[in-house]
């Protein structure tokens, strides 16, 4: 009996043709396998029962990195072969294959790391078929190393037996590299165009100097850029305040959180409240940064991280070492390592300025990145495609329900994304209906684009806010890049309504239909094809900061009745002005300011306004009553920045959402106590709308009160709750629906969607929440891939022609 399979997922770069070659050899069949651009391709030859037992191992037996799509079997003629061989990789042209994200180093790899009777004892590029770059190298497909930035580095004798056999567990491991042949690090001071010493020299301790010189370093509080496997990370030693403020100096971050890698577990423990499920996610193989709640209490070690890494936060962001370069970094008992001892927590923090793309290339980072670091860890392994940290968190609250059941039930917690790049991206999301060939390009902030063909949607790396040229060219090199990895040739280009993004220019100079797509029926759409729904209806509570509403305003409060063919606005809050556009929202004072005049609130009096300019006030106040740049908002995210302000906890902000995070973690200890606020919800033709008048008089007179900031932060979270619950119900009535899906950046406020999902579950409404992708805007492109290929818009309108989402 003789079979042709074909194989399709992510099954490049896994060790997926080395376990079939195994796998067939164990069980005494004939024949072949190779890549091709569309997957793996194999003729098996022998008894029948031999061959239907390879099939079924196929799936039972995979590696642990491959994630199979579908097997196709058929018939095929008997090949005569008498042995079985990988052979030389096929491309074929118009085809193509998801591809594997980078891996973090395996336990045999780190084991050899540190065993000083190991050829690559020490060497900081040591991988196998297990571990190591993948996206990050992959200049086309398929993934051989011909087609990688490791084409550079011939194989030595020693590697190349490695590669050749079938028994070895870097058996054609594309990235495989040893000190003989492969890529090697240098230290250089900022000022100085040499390397310290030369890497190649034999010796252990020459060939690691400038790890231990970099070590040395940080040690003694200096600012070091680390080349890695996506880019630069600048670094530094996370107890040292001087060093921090320094970094924040020179990084223009005054505020934002850093993240830290830790040494270990153990580390970790004594830092943070460490649980099971974020244990799991520290050491899975994808290694992102995990928020923790900081554990002031417990200490093991004689360490304590500055309070300037997070200021007024109780979380931590935290990573464990995922390269071997970052192993050897922090490693704490290596004989030949610790002879320049180390503090056990890095501040890890992306390699460029604020707002800007890391960086990637050894030129770039030492032009761009002189001002900022003090010495430069470089490698010569080129990186193709930046891609930032992943971000998560862990969501174990008690709302999560299982959709299959007919009743809701409480199920084990779960990963939420706050950013998907590095490990992640570009895995693709399946799609529950089939698409064209489509390029959504995302939105402004925390963009990611996605390229979708079939029922593929491959979400791109992290991408940033697109706000400069710097960040525009990194979106135009990935989209171009992910494009031909993919082979996808768009048919249409889906973007957002704002005509002044970025994004949204970048789309009008295609020559294919493009189709704008309403920002919030983007986000309830992307949460429908996280959650791999079809195309119902659903009430969608869309919140967040920004986003351009269909009649010109700024939407960000909205309760949709949305398919992903269309949507209608059900409800929203008010709109009230936001004076001075942007700049309010980096001064959430004259928010509060504006929201009062407009609701003839009088706040004059109150604290969150003694030290404001005066004339500054009566700008503002000027500004709404001539409508002179004072947008109208309805937005969920400045309504928090708003109250924020007014119950003194922070007037202007450094990052986005800094003033409400401040508040949730104040509010927290509250809440067992707090009740909610007024509010009155009118009834008008366009819908319902939220007044907020009661709401604000309410707090003002806590204010004046004296009562404390975190309980009228804990009152203010439930009355939100509590209207979303509220409208969902009034929803239900009005139109039978059951199903709720939650969308927008909002939606990271964990207390918030903690008494939210309580509440829907205890009214019996099913609710869906993001689980593949981020709740904010770093997810919306995914949405508008469905919203471009369901509307009413992609059905009727010709190539060329411009259409909407309304």
């Amino acid at each position: 009996m003789a079979k042709h399979i074909s194989v399709k997922g992510v099954v490049q770069g896994v060790g997926f043709r080395p376990f079939v070659y195994g796998l067939a050899t164990r069980l005494d069949l004939h024949g072949w396998v190779c890549n091709t651009s569309g997957g793996v391709d194999i003729l098996v030859e022998g008894q029948n029962c031999q061959v239907e037992k390879f099939i079924q191992s196929l799936h039972l037996e995979k590696p642990p990195l491959a994630k199979i799509d579908s097997i196709q079997v058929d018939e095929a003629p008997c090949d005569l072969s008498s042995n079985f061989e990988i052979r030389a990789s096929q491309a074929v042209a118009g085809v193509y294959q998801p591809i594997c994200a980078d891996i973090a180093i395996c336990p045999d790899c780190e084991r050899e790391l540190f065993n000083p009777q190991d050829k690559r004892y020490l060497y900081p590029f040591i991988n196998c078929t297990h571990c190591g770059p993948r996206f990050t190298i992959i200049q086309d497909i398929p993934y051989d190393r011909p087609n990688t930035t490791m084409a550079d580095f011939p194989m030595c004798d020693h590697c190349h037996a490695e590669y050749m056999d079938p028994l070895d567990r870097r058996f054609h491991a594309q990235p495989i590299a040893c000190p003989e042949c492969g890529p090697f690090v240098e230290l250089r001071e900022t000022h100085s165009r040499f390397p310290t010493s030369d890497p190649r020299i034999s010796s252990i301790e020459i060939r690691v100097s400038a790890i231990l010189k970099a070590r040395r370093l940080l040690r003694e509080g200096y600012i070091l850029a680390i080349k890695g496997l996506g880019g630069f990370h600048l670094a530094c030693d996370a107890s040292n305040p001087y060093t921090l403020a320094e970094l924040r100096d020179r990084k223009g971050r005054s505020d934002k959180p850093f993240a830290v890698m830790a040494a270990d577990l153990a580390v970790v423990a004594s830092l943070c409240n460490l649980q099971k499920e974020e244990q799991l996610l520290l050491t899975s193989r994808e290694k992102p940064i995990v928020l923790l709640a900081r554990d002031k209490h417990i200490n093991s070690l004689n360490y304590k991280v500055s309070e300037l890494v997070a200021p007024n936060l109780d979380t931590l962001g935290v990573m464990l070492p995922y390269t071997p370069l970052h192993h050897l970094l922090l490693n704490q008992t290596d004989p030949v390592l610790a002879r320049e001892p180390v503090p056990p927590v890095l501040v890890m923090t992306s390699g460029n300025f604020s707002e800007e793309p890391i960086a990637i290339d050894n030129k770039e980072a030492l032009e761009r990145l002189s001002p900022l670091a003090d010495a430069f860890l470089l490698h010569n392994r080129e990186i193709h495609v930046r891609s930032d940290d992943s971000v998560v968190k862990v969501d174990r609250g008690p709302w999560t329900v299982d959709h299959k059941a007919s009743d809701t039930v409480s199920c084990p917690p779960s990963t939420v994304y706050l950013r998907r790049s590095r490990g992640y991206a570009p895995y693709p999301v399946r799609l529950p209906v089939e698409v064209r060939p489509t390029l959504a390009v995302g939105g402004e902030l925390k963009n990611t684009f996605c390229l979708a063909r079939d029922r593929y949607a491959f979400l791109s790396h992290h991408i940033g806010d697109m706000e400069n040229a710097e960040t525009y060219a990194s979106f135009e090199q990935g989209t171009g890049h992910l494009a031909h990895i993919f082979r996808v040739q768009p048919d249409v280009i889906a973007h957002d309504l704002h005509p002044n993004y970025l994004t949204t220019r970048y789309a009008e100079r295609s020559t294919v239909q493009r189709i704008g797509v309403q920002h919030h029926h983007a986000h309830i759409a992307s949460c429908m094809a996280d959650n791999g729904l079809d195309d119902r209806q659903v009430i969608g509570l869309s919140f967040d900061g920004t986003g351009y509403g269909t009649d010109g305003a700024i939407w960000g409060g909205e309760i949709l009745l949305a398919s992903y063919a269309d949507f209608e606005r059900f409800a929203h809050l008010e709109y009230l002005p936001l004076p001075g556009g942007d700049a309010a929202i980096r001064s959430p004072w004259r928010i509060m300011a504006g929201y009062a005049h407009a609701l003839g609130i009088e706040v004059d009096d109150l604290p969150f306004l003694q030290n404001t300019d005066k004339q500054a006030l009566r700008i503002v106040r000027q500004q709404i009553d001539r409508k002179i740049n004072s947008p109208f908002t309805s937005s969920m995210g400045r309504l928090f920045d708003a109250v924020a302000s007014l119950i003194g906890i922070r007037h202007d902000v450094t990052y986005e959402a800094q003033a409400a995070i401040e508040m949730e973690v104040l509010s927290r200890d509250y809440l067992p106590d707090a009740k909610p606020y007024p509010y009155v919800v009118d009834q008008t033709e366009q819908g319902m709308t939220i007044r907020l008048r009661e709401l604000f008089s309410a707090i003002v007179q806590d204010v004046r009160a004296n009562e404390f900031a975190g309980m009228i932060g804990a009152r203010f979270h439930r009355t939100a709750a509590e209207i979303a619950i509220d409208i969902c119900k009034q929803a239900r009535t009005a139109t039978g629906l059951n199903d709720v899906a939650l969308s927008g950046g909002v939606w990271q406020n964990q207390i918030l969607l903690d008494l939210v999902c309580a509440g829907l579950k205890q009214e019996r409404f099913i609710v869906y929440f993001h689980k593949q992708v981020p709740t904010n805007d770093g997810g919306l492109a995914l949405g508008q891939v469905m919203v471009a290929n369901c509307s009413r818009a992609e059905r009727s309108e010709p190539t060329g022609e411009r259409s909407r989402s309304v």
